[in-house]
């Protein structure tokens, strides 16, 4: 049985690990969001960037894609996305059922916000999201390129995100 990975953020432009088949794919009951405070990859301790995390919404949809893991790789590609993923536990590894353009349904390893940890920031407006983005800068380089490179790939994947491309088009002039 394929083991499949859900990809909403940076999954979609640096996976890090071989993909053998992606699909467009839609995660029931989450929505993509910069809830989560980001003290290493795009920000520090000092100054907390954010990062996109699946928040559960009843009723909500988040339109991604599905990568498939090559037969023989899964412990190697579980160990890679928990030490990227889990790094400071604020997300939870789930496994849940995603909808694929195509019309199969698959379980797919997904990393899913835990609402209760301290860097859990839901419904933040996004004027804030924007000011924090434009100036924050961690291991992995600036925050507003994560959210450059995010909302570039699900446009050119044809998936449409509001909060995304206005986020984007703030930052930018917000940086000149």
């Amino acid at each position: 049985m394929t083991m499949w990975v859900f990809g909403y953020g940076s999954l979609l432009w640096k996976p890090g690990f071989e993909v053998t088949e992606s699909a467009l794919a839609v995660l029931p009951e989450y929505h993509r969001s910069f809830c989560m405070r980001s003290i290493h990859h795009r920000g520090t301790d000092e100054q907390p960037g954010l990062v996109l995390a699946l928040d559960q919404a009843e009723g909500a949809q988040c339109h991604g894609q599905a990568l498939a893991v090559p037969t023989g790789r899964e412990n190697e590609t579980l160990a890679y996305l928990r030490e990227r993923e889990l790094v400071s536990a604020a997300y939870l590894e789930a496994r849940l059922m995603v909808d694929l353009r195509d019309g199969r349904r698959v379980e797919a390893v997904t990393f899913v916000i835990d609402p209760d940890h301290v860097q859990y920031c839901g419904a933040l407006p996004l004027e804030e999201q924007a000011q924090i983005i434009a100036r924050a800068e961690g291991g992995m380089g600036p925050n507003a390129e994560y959210l450059f490179n995010t909302a570039a790939h699900l446009r050119e994947l044809g998936i449409e995100d509001a909060d995304l491309d206005w986020l984007a088009a703030r930052v930018r002039g917000m940086l000149g």
